[in-house]
């Protein structure tokens, strides 16, 4: 795939000052075949003064161009790479018609067609995020450029087609989809196929999810809890937001090959199809589905109805559908502990993020966001859990009810328009007295994690804690004071919680009683810094962690724990220890899925040296082992769940998980479906204990697409030279995989025991990322940077020659910052093993 043209701020800016663009009419043909469809597309627009444009267009081929009635000349009228050039354009009224070939993609971008390998069913569907419209149909593609959009599709026989509005089937079986209000190009939505539909309505408007049919039975047994989610979220944001929603249906698409976890295409929000579950999953899986699904509809008003100008505030979109997600899923569904959740799983991969190199303000200077390509990278840990935790802040010092003031006054003076963060904070400003501008320059322009570090002083009857802070931002938190129960030393027991500003002005006043055994800064993890314990209270932290009455007090301490082993203020194995005395006894299924997969994938893979390994993995197991045995009544299955696949993940030896394979269940349940079967095969693939032919067997008992992206997991695991050489030609050579099956390779590729066997491939590994990833696009170039890293070559030659990698080859700007990051992870692990 040749590279596009990306798009700067300097020419998007004056594009807009020149164009206003009134109506686009999309005509779509899918019936061209595998490869290719026919997209014709006419745009009515008007410019402010006499001047020249472009327009954007990625064409397999490009039929012709007409301007105001009058048939362009192709050969004095070509593309410039992606960019139809359009000179000499007088001041007024105009209208462009553009017919063109399209290709079909295999990565997740654009028009993305895929057949189900389980009956041959055919779905194709768009995402056109930041600058793939281009790759569907000719546009004037920047996100202030808002237009009515309407849209007709010829689809094969037995295909439904949805889109952003009410579609319907016309008589010469073309599909036509009602004209969307003013949206920006990027939101444009398509899916269509043979999909499996559950509709209803609510609230007078049409409400429908929808999926493959091979997926019907396991979506149907879900429907209602989705459903209910969906209403339930529906409805506390009409409590919240006074501007009504603004679209005519809300559909929720569950597609396949999705690169993210869903897209916020209003009136159509996509999901990775991973969300309809073939397996059981635990209670805390199904709220993360439940707070992608209260996400994408909070993008409904912030970044659909009010779209950002520039990409440099995607912050904006992303922040505030994070914090409205978790927030609206714990006061309107069953789920009430998400920010738990949030605090051990997304908080972390804010944190490690803000400590990279590559890290960046939460609303970065546009300046600092001169393109497209720029503004990629910032899809991270920092637009999404910093941000959020920024807001919740914010929401922590400013009151809810002013928030959700400023934020009406937001929706309600840029509606159906654009904004800036200007804009955002003018609005807030209008909701207090509070000086938010301060704030904002504050969070939101800085980069870097605060450190809070406590410090307790005692005399008899009193004691003062001082938090002295590492950083520049101010901070309001909750400490939360535990005493040991007198009746029962292995319980801690809150004496009190109470409310600090940071920096503490003036010096902190001593607080009456006994001195505390544990101390917790941040208690209610309302604001976003590391914590650092005092002396006692990190003790009973490590003695006693699991007594902590509340989880989300767990989980700061648990995130407290591994951000001292991953700065090297705390050993991996004291931190194995602690999960192996203290995880048996946990109850909340995020802290233990947190926990334990930090254990694994970070502390025993990579923080350890290799001769220490195995003990950390017998660790792990007799700790998986504690928590089957104690689920045995049947009244956890959750737990069990989580500590059945991890035992299968750090099993050192064949034998327990072969005979749950052939048994078909684990002694008591739970009887292994196909996400443990292939988990199983998976790990017996990495131990030798199995090859091609047990592979190839269970695929016939399982091919659908998730068990192909299983099968070529295990096979590019299996330790055997020409199995590693044929996932390395599938990965870097032939460009056949699609963007799953990609990444399920990569997974499979590299593996802590197998460090000698593919010692090679680390050498190829550099020439070979920058030329996939300049190839086949910033989807595998990402899945390239993240998957089929090196991530356990944990020497000093790998950072070396990934350094130099990056001063001496071109990677393209998704790879190079996926390298950087990756690079920078190498070496906190090199540190950590020395400390």
């Amino acid at each position: 795939m040749a590279p596009m043209s990306v798009l700067t701020r300097d020419e998007a800016q004056t594009r807009a000052k020149l164009l206003d663009v009134h109506r686009y009419q999309i005509e779509l043909d899918l019936t061209r075949g595998d490869e290719i469809f026919d997209s014709r597309t006419v745009i009515r627009f008007t410019t402010r003064a006499d001047g020249d444009t472009f327009v954007e267009l990625k064409p397999a081929e490009l039929r012709s161009v007409t301007l105001d009635g009058n048939l362009l000349d192709l050969d004095t009228h070509s593309l410039d790479e992606n960019r139809l050039p359009l000179k000499d354009l007088t001041a007024g009224e105009h209208e462009l018609r553009i017919d063109a070939t399209m290709r079909y993609s295999r990565t997740g971008e654009g028009m993305h067609r895929f057949t189900d390998p389980t009956d041959g069913e055919t779905y194709v569907y768009t995402q056109l995020f930041m600058d793939d419209v281009q790759r569907v149909f000719a546009a004037f593609d920047q996100p202030d450029l808002k237009a009515v959009f309407e849209l007709t599709v010829t689809a094969p026989q037995g295909w439904t087609v949805l889109a952003n509005g009410i579609t319907e089937r016309q008589d010469d079986g073309s599909w036509r989809a009602a004209p969307t209000p003013l949206i920006s190009t990027y939101l444009v939505a398509v899916a269509a196929g043979p999909w499996h539909s559950v509709r209803t309505e609510h609230r007078g408007l049409p409400f429908g999810i929808h999926c493959r049919r091979s997926l019907a039975p396991h979506l149907d047994t879900d429907a209602d809890e989705i459903l209910d989610i969906t209403r339930a979220c529906f409805d506390r944001y009409h409590e919240k937001f006074e501007e009504p929603y603004p679209f005519d249906s809300y559909d929720q698409a569950f597609v396949p090959e999705f690169n993210a976890g869903a897209m916020e295409n209003p009136g159509l929000v996509t999901f990775r199809d991973d969300f309809v579950y073939r397996s059981a999953v635990t209670d805390t899986e199904r709220q993360t589905r439940a707070m992608v699904i209260a996400h994408e509809m909070a993008h409904m008003w912030f970044g659909d109805l009010v779209t950002l100008r520039w990409w440099d505030d995607i912050w904006l979109n992303e922040s505030f559908a994070e914090y409205m997600g978790y927030q609206t899923l714990t006061e309107a569904t069953r789920f009430t502990d998400t920010w738990t959740d949030f605090g051990i799983v997304r908080k972390a991969w804010g944190y490690d993020a803000d400590q990279r190199p590559s890290t960046h303000p939460v609303a970065p200077d546009p300046e600092a966001v001169p393109d497209t390509a720029s503004a990629m990278l910032n899809f991270d840990g920092i637009s999404y859990a910093k941000g959020a935790s920024a807001l919740r802040q914010l929401v922590a010092w400013l009151g809810e009810k002013d928030f959700l003031a400023g934020i009406n006054t937001h929706f309600a003076r840029h509606r159906f328009a654009n904004a800036t963060l200007a804009d955002f904070i003018e609005s807030l400003a209008a909701a207090t007295e509070r000086d938010v501008h301060a704030w904002a320059d504050s969070w939101l322009r800085t980069t870097g994690v605060d450190t809070l570090t406590a410090s307790v002083t005692a005399q008899p009857g009193e004691w003062t804690l001082t938090l002295d802070r590492a950083g520049s931002r101010p901070h309001r938190v909750t400490v939360g004071v535990y005493d040991r129960d007198l009746n029962d030393s292995r319980a801690l027991l809150l004496r009190e919680r109470y409310e600090t500003d940071i920096p503490q002005q003036p010096a902190p006043e001593p607080r009456t009683g006994p001195r505390p055994a544990l101390v917790v800064p941040n208690d209610l993890d309302l604001t976003y810094a590391k914590i650092r314990l005092d002396d006692v209270s990190k003790e009973t932290a490590l003695r006693g962690i699991s007594d902590v009455p509340d989880a989300l007090t767990r989980a700061v301490l648990w995130n407290t724990l591994r951000d001292m082993v991953r700065d090297g203020g705390l050993a991996p194995a004291a931190y194995l220890e602690t999960a192996r005395a203290h995880l048996p006894a946990e109850t909340d299924l995020a802290v233990v899925q947190g926990v334990l997969t930090f254990a694994a994938a970070q502390v025993a893979d990579r923080y350890l040296p290799a001769h220490e390994r195995p003990a950390a993995l017998a660790t792990l197991t007799s700790l998986c082992r504690d928590l089957i045995r104690r689920t045995e009544d049947g009244d956890h299955p959750g737990l069990r769940l989580i500590a059945v696949r991890h035992l299968i993940d750090v099993a050192a030896q064949p034998d327990t998980i072969s005979a749950w394979f052939s048994e078909g269940t684990v002694p008591g349940g739970p009887e292994l479906d196909p996400e443990l079967r292939w988990r199983i095969l998976g790990r017996l693939a990495v131990l030798g204990a199995i090859d091609d032919a047990v592979i190839d067997a269970e695929l016939v008992q399982d091919p659908s697409a998730t068990g192909q992206e299983g099968a070529a997991r295990c096979r590019a695991a299996l330790p055997d030279p020409v199995a590693k050489r044929a996932a390395w030609d599938a990965m870097f050579t032939t460009d056949d995989l699609s963007n799953y099956l990609f990444t399920a390779t990569a997974q499979g590729f590299w593996q802590p025991e197998q460090t000698d066997l593919v010692r090679q491939y680390v050498d190829l590994y550099w020439n070979d990322a920058v030329a996939v990833a300049a190839r086949r696009g910033p989807a595998i170039a990402e899945a390239a940077g993240r998957w089929a890293f090196p991530v356990y070559a944990i020497t000093p030659d790998t950072v070396h020659a990934g350094e130099q990698c990056l001063t001496e080859s071109t990677p393209t700007p998704a790879l190079r910052r996926k390298l950087t990051d990756q690079l920078d992870d190498l070496a906190r692990a090199l540190r950590v093993r020395e400390a």
